[in-house]
């Protein structure tokens, strides 16, 4: 076809044209009197979301997303050697960066740690994730961020300066204080807040605050924290991944579209708009997202364009940057900033559709992880008892794979399917090694002769829960006896029932001491029988060939840091060791009265209605009405919406709330009564079991629950809650735990920062629960503590309910793109996921509750840890030391006082730390400064050197403190109140001081006096 004239003209000018390397100014640095645009590159990578952890890294399954973790860094180190302005931050230790570095030759290793020390490159968060903040336990965020720390300072000699939880949903008061200020972060920045809260803050310039969470600490542990206007992504208009819709720079004037200046007037209008809702001349844009600079030079060529190309239009200065140097030019500044106390629960990111749903989500994982998390804490312990290994097993595995879990999409139940699998992968392969090491471990200590000679195999039991546990299983009658060896993790001697599957009644249990000490046997119910041949199944891939009739129970006394031994066997049930069980079934007489408890406590049950009416306790003078039930919510689909808003895995919309009553006229109510403990069964429906448990020696009652599978046939998902009601007049205020440490008064359709819109008057009311959830009024205090974290709540005066499973059939379209339908399948058959947890309740007198919480709260996240070996004749006694404690045998740790960390590392330094467990005020005997005299703690050792560390150990924490920017708030003087706070240790007297809320963190060498194993 014949080409016009004027375009040959037009192709031969362009062809003829003279080509220019262009050289762009990209070494602006902050202006004073200009507005300052920081650009920070930076990419958010999930640890596990829609792809697993190991397919994230490596690229794979991009049919569902298209992400690779390993072209982002490739990437980026190159484009950063392209140009010494460039920056670039980095966050997720664990999944990610570890696993890139450790597949780097040593001239890209030694050109990373320029880029590093040169500030190009800042490791930020620090973290082997980036943690959710509703629902892990405390323990857990340090223990995970403390292995990324680590790494960081082995490797690079950095110490990262600031908090990145942009993704989390939501932010609690223990990320700001511990997980921020503690750890010496100078600021804190995230991008999820309640809509209602950002549009208000936008409004008063209050993104950015300074945060005190924690009332005992206040501004001792205060952060400068920040907020981003809309989320963690770059303004509109200026994403640059390959693909990506946003116009680029065009500054070629010899091709079409030349678009400079409609660029540069596209960012100063952007950032003059950020610049109207943030106080000073300092503004951040946060350029990128999730998995972006997989090609990083499609970005860093845009951004080298803008800096250039706005800086010579000069009406606004912009900058490569980084947080720190944000942070640092907000301090610069001198001003004084608003106050924020408390956190930024629950979270909403539009109307309907409150993000609280995910406190519950995944209950299993929960309960799971929990579960990992004591164990861990209890096997690092026994790991420092008997001396780390070179060679043998470790806790490494383990603490990695719960590292990895605490992410913001793992925990939360927020991921997909085959992801929260993989994460339960992980965990099980973690603990199977540190199962060994504690077996070992438990065998040196537990030798006469010392770890060369031991020769005793322990078994554990990790599906305890559901009745399985092959090693007690065993037949007794050919004489051969069962021994148990029972460790306390706490810091303090513990006393506790045991229950364990039996197969025969005619057993007796003996102490450390050889005395025959009272057991109780009960029957195991025939719908536990059933989950426990069912999940044994699941998990095992076959069924169990041997089904215990009998659960055998007996108190445990244990003492701090140690072990007890007690040994079962075959014989004809002594008078005092075997009352009868009585069976009661109520039959709906109108007067009858259950009343159940061999202690203090009494529970009164209705017969008639078969429920639970009173709860007495004549020690503590209570006698106060309790009533439980179980109700639904309906699952909202969202299709009335306007804006569709469906339930799912991160949102709980309910649609109308019913009573779950039972499928006969009465509640089934089977009693059995003991010496020990009474159990009260009953039958809710086909799918809600209860056993509520009143022990002799226990004044809470305990409260076991079956839920599932919830049924779907109607095609609409459920949301199971029990409620708790009482005559407690506690004018919509109640309390809930901030990551299982402070407790957060929270009062019902309120917020204290601004006045709340109510659209969703259940949703907007739950909050996380890690710890517990109390009430109160004048008169008395209900306390509910929790064995996994939940969603909670008090809608109606007087009544607390607890969420306990969620099976739902839609998808609430953020991003999961799956419904949140757990099935566990046998033999190619699926059904509905069954939960099994329990929880704590007690009423007391008003002000005299905080002891129960604390105490018994440690307690359940550090249960008994149990081991079990067979023993032919006696001859366990003539080889065996019956008891061990790792303390003096005249010291325990002060009741207000709990060792969080005991553990030694490769190094052989060994970390120390040491958490006060009350807040000011909370109890007018334990709120105090307590003492921990490392002498008495550590008595076969001599401590050489003792370094008091950041919470995360990879600073000293005077150097620390040094360092720290101290942030003015608005509306106060220049002094602040003095905080309480522990005094600087002296090496010779070698004593802790704890100020309440306060946690300790040391590191210490030994030189070992006597050991129990070769080292």
């Amino acid at each position: 076809m014949a080409v016009p004239l004027y375009l040959l003209i037009l192709l031969v000018g362009v062809l003829c044209g003279e080509s220019k390397f262009m050289v762009y100014n990209t070494s602006q640095s902050i202006v004073p009197g200009k507005l300052n645009v920081h650009l920070v590159p930076h990419t958010h990578d999930d640890v596990g979301w829609l792809k697993t952890v190991d397919q994230y890294y490596v690229g794979s399954n991009n049919s569902i997303q298209g992400a690779c973790v390993q072209n982002v860094l490739d990437s980026v180190v190159p484009a950063l050697l392209a140009d010494k302005n460039r920056k670039f931050i980095y966050v997720e230790q664990a999944a990610f960066f570890q696993r890139w570095w450790r597949d780097q030759s040593e001239t890209v290793q030694s050109t990373v740690k320029q880029l590093v020390s040169s500030g190009q490159l800042e490791l930020i968060n620090g973290g082997m994730c980036m943690h959710d903040e509703a629902v892990p336990h405390y323990i857990d965020m340090i223990d995970q961020t403390t292995l990324g720390h680590r790494f960081i300072k082995e490797e690079f000699g950095i110490t990262p300066r600031i908090g990145w939880q942009i993704d989390p949903f939501g932010h609690s008061a223990v990320q700001a204080y511990l997980l921020g200020a503690e750890v010496g972060f100078d600021s804190l920045f995230f991008g999820r807040i309640d809509y209602q809260d950002r549009a208000k803050r936008k409004a008063e310039k209050s993104l950015e605050v300074v945060w005190r969470g924690s009332k005992s600490l206040s501004s001792s542990a205060q952060i400068f924290a920040g907020a981003f206007p809309e989320n963690y992504e770059p303004p509109k208009g200026f994403y640059f991944e390959v693909n990506d819709d946003s116009p680029v720079v065009q500054d070629d004037r010899n091709l079409f579209d030349y678009n400079v200046q409609d660029r540069v007037n596209d960012f100063v209008a952007a950032a003059l708009s950020q610049a109207n809702i943030t106080r000073t001349n300092h503004i951040m844009w946060t350029m990128g997202t999730d998995f972006k600079y997989q090609y990083a030079h499609t970005w860093f060529r845009q951004m080298d364009k803008l800096i250039h190309y706005v800086n010579q239009d000069g009406r606004i200065n912009a900058l490569y940057s980084t947080p720190s140097i944000y942070t640092d030019a907000k301090y610069a500044t001198n001003g004084s900033w608003p106050i924020k106390t408390k956190d930024f629960f629950p979270y909403a990111d539009r109307v309907n559709a409150y993000w609280t749903g995910y406190f519950t989500s995944r209950p299993a994982l929960k309960g799971y992880v929990r579960m990992m998390s004591g164990y861990y804490l209890a096997a690092r312990q026994l790991e420092f008892f008997n001396g780390r290994s070179k060679s043998g097993p470790n806790t490494d595995s383990l603490g990695d794979a719960l590292a990895i879990a605490q992410h913001h999409d793992a925990v939360s139940g927020t991921e997909k399917q085959h992801v929260a699998d993989d994460y339960a992968k992980r965990l099980s392969i973690g603990y199977k090694e540190a199962e060994d090491l504690v077996a070992e471990s438990l065998a040196c200590l537990a030798s006469k002769t010392g770890c060369q000679n031991a020769v005793t195999k322990f078994q554990q039991c990790p599906l305890l829960n559901i009745s399985y546990c092959p090693p007690s299983e065993i037949d007794l009658s050919s004489g051969k006896k069962l021994v148990v060896v029972v460790y306390n993790s706490l810091g303090w001697t513990r006393e506790d029932v045991l229950r364990i599957p039996v197969i025969d009644e005619n057993v007796t249990v003996w102490d450390s001491s050889g005395q025959e000490i009272e057991s109780q046997i009960i029957p195991i119910s025939n719908g536990s029988l059933g989950i426990r041949n069912y999940y044994s199944a699941a998990y095992l891939g076959k069924a169990p060939s041997l089904s215990p009739a009998y659960w055998l129970a007996f108190s445990a006394s244990v003492p701090p840091l140690g072990f007890s031994t007690y040994t079962i066997s075959s014989a004809k049930r002594t008078a005092a060791a075997s009352k009868r069980q009585t069976f009661y079934k109520s039959r709906g007489n109108k007067n009858d009265i259950v009343e159940v408890g061999p202690g203090n406590l009494k529970l009164v049950y209705s017969g008639n209605e078969g429920e639970l009416t009173r709860y007495i306790n004549n020690k503590r003078s209570v006698n106060a009405s309790v009533q439980q039930s179980y109700s639904f919510y309906l699952a909202h689909d969202g299709s009335t919406d306007l804006e569709p808003q469906a339930a799912g895995a991160y949102i709980f919309r309910p649609n109308g709330s019913f009573s779950i009553k039972s499928e006969r006229q009465q509640v089934p109510l089977t009693v059995y009564r003991g010496p020990i403990l009474d159990e009260v069964h009953q039958t809710i429906n086909s799918w809600i079991y209860q056993i509520t448990r009143v022990y002799k020696g226990k004044e809470h009652a305990e409260v076991e629950f079956t839920v599932g599978p919830i049924p779907i046939d109607d095609g609409i998902g459920k949301e199971i809650v029990t409620r708790i009601s009482t005559n407690i007049k506690s004018n919509k205020t109640f309390y809930t735990d901030s990551s299982g440490r402070d407790f957060i008064e929270r009062i019902r359709d309120y917020r204290a920062d601004w006045s709340l819109q109510v659209n969703q008057p259940v949703a907007g009311n739950y909050y996380p629960i890690n710890l517990g959830i109390y009430m109160k009024d004048t008169n008395t205090e209900l306390s509910i503590l929790v064995d996994r974290s939940v969603g909670g709540s008090s809608i109606v005066d007087g009544q607390v309910e607890l969420m306990l499973h969620r099976r739902l059939l839609h998808d609430d379209s953020r991003g999961v793109a799956e419904a949140l339908n757990e099935t566990v399948c046998v033999h190619d058959e699926c059904t509905g996921l069954t939960i099994q947890g329990k929880y704590y309740l007690r009423v007391d007198p008003q002000g005299e509750a905080a002891k129960w919480r604390r105490s018994f709260g440690q307690q359940i996240y550090s249960p008994f840890l149990l081991a079990f070996a067979e023993q032919d004749g006696d001859k366990w006694e003539s080889s065996h030391v019956p008891t061990f404690s790792g303390v003096d045998a005249s010291y325990s740790l002060p009741e207000n006082v709990a060792m969080i960390t005991l553990q030694e590392l490769q190094d052989g330094k060994v970390l120390l730390r040491l958490a006060h467990l009350y807040e000011i005020e909370e109890d007018q005997d334990l709120s105090v400064m307590a003492s921990v005299e490392l002498k008495k703690l550590f008595p076969n050792k001599t401590i050489s050197k003792i370094s008091e560390m950041s919470l995360s150990a990879n600073q000293e924490r005077a150097e620390m403190l040094k360092k720290r920017l101290v942030w003015k708030v608005e509306g106060s003087n220049d002094v602040e109140p003095t905080v309480l706070r522990g005094r600087p240790i002296d090496p010779s007297e070698l004593v802790v001081e704890l100020a309440p809320m306060e946690i300790r963190t040391f590191s210490i060498d030994f030189n070992y006096k006597s050991s129990t194993s070769e080292r």
